[in-house]
Formats: C-alpha cells, sequence, structure tokens
C-alpha cells in the first residue's frame, strides 16, 4: 500500500510538473515578424524596430498627457521589471506616442525618466505613427476634451510582447498586474 501511494505521488508530481506555462494575456504564434517601422527616440536618433531584435520588448502606444491609462501601465511595467530584477537587463519597454503634436523628443525624454531611465520612447508623423499602429492592430483618435486639456487621445491600452526574433508573441490587457508580467517575460527569457 505504501509504494502505491508513493507510485501515486510522482504520478502527480510528474503531471502537474508537464502542465504548459500559461501566460496571462492573450498568446499569439505568430510565424512572421512584427513589421519593422522606424520612428524618432527621446534622444532624437532615428531607431527602427529591427533593431531591438534580441530581446523582449514590451511595445506601448500611449502619450504623455493621458490623464490615467499611460502612467499606470507604465508604473506597472516599471515594476514587473524591478519584480524580476537582473533578468530585465534583458527586457526592452518601448512607449510610441499617439500624440506627436505634443510629445516631442524632448518631452518623451522627461516623462519616461520619471518611470525607468532605459524605457525608450518613440515619436514622429501622425502618419509614421498610424503605420506602425496599424500594423500591430493598435487603435488612435484624437477628439476634443475640456479647456483646461485641449484635446485627448483614445487608444488601445494593451502592451504587445515581442520575443528575441521580433515576432508578436502575446498581448497583455490594460491593468494586468506586474507580477504576472514578470512572469511572462521570464518565461518568454528561457
Amino acid at each position: 500500500m505504501r509504494i502505491l501511494f508513493l507510485l501515486l505521488a510522482v504520478l502527480l508530481v510528474t503531471l502537474i510538473g508537464c502542465q504548459p506555462y500559461q501566460y496571462h494575456g492573450l498568446l499569439l504564434d505568430s510565424p512572421t515578424q512584427a513589421a519593422n517601422f522606424t520612428l524618432t527616440s527621446q534622444s532624437g536618433e532615428p531607431v527602427s524596430l529591427s533593431e531591438l531584435r534580441g530581446k523582449p520588448v514590451l511595445l506601448y502606444f500611449g502619450y504623455t498627457f493621458c490623464p490615467d491609462v499611460c502612467p499606470t501601465t507604465l508604473s506597472t511595467l516599471n515594476k514587473a521589471l524591478e519584480i524580476m530584477g537582473k533578468k530585465a537587463d534583458d527586457v526592452q519597454v518601448v512607449m510610441v506616442s499617439v500624440d506627436p503634436e505634443r510629445d516631442t523628443p524632448e518631452v518623451l525624454a522627461t516623462y519616461l525618466s520619471n518611470f525607468n531611465p532605459s524605457f525608450i520612447g518613440l515619436t514622429g508623423t501622425h502618419d509614421q505613427i498610424a503605420s506602425a499602429a496599424t500594423g500591430l492592430g493598435v487603435f488612435f483618435e484624437k477628439h476634443e476634451g475640456s479647456a483646461a486639456t485641449g484635446y485627448l487621445v483614445d487608444h488601445t491600452a494593451s502592451v504587445m510582447v515581442l520575443d528575441r526574433e521580433g515576432r508578436l508573441r502575446l498581448v497583455l490587457p490594460f491593468e494586468t498586474p506586474a507580477e504576472d508580467i514578470a512572469s511572462d517575460l521570464t518565461q518568454l527569457l528561457k
């Protein structure tokens, strides 16, 4: 009886250990790389998405004047990197501005430094940003706000996760906890 119990325990541990990892967003098996685009970084230099291959990239479309979703998302991404510790050096966070009228490279540099100095901010013309966004299924649209805001920009609030080869592998919904993001990224780094 004792041997049977031990065999069942070993079988249970084996079965639990063989379960595939469950990601916390929409997992995609993209056979091709995300379409490349080149925009201007917060340092004023051109940066192409393809230059970032070799690391998982967390790609977020937002803007510096965003009153709520963007600062929350960037804080969460920073916390996820903190949780990862040294492994975070192998991950790159990129925010593409959907508000090129206000988000100059200098504005992006100041804004992103409030979250993490390693974050890359990108901007360009409206058409360049729209092309990059459309290729990833990202929506954004300017609309009138109050007298104080002038205008606001509605935008997709998801974070796109590209693997080391530049393939879109995961879409994380808004308010995915930092712990879950860190776990997913650690899994992608394996």
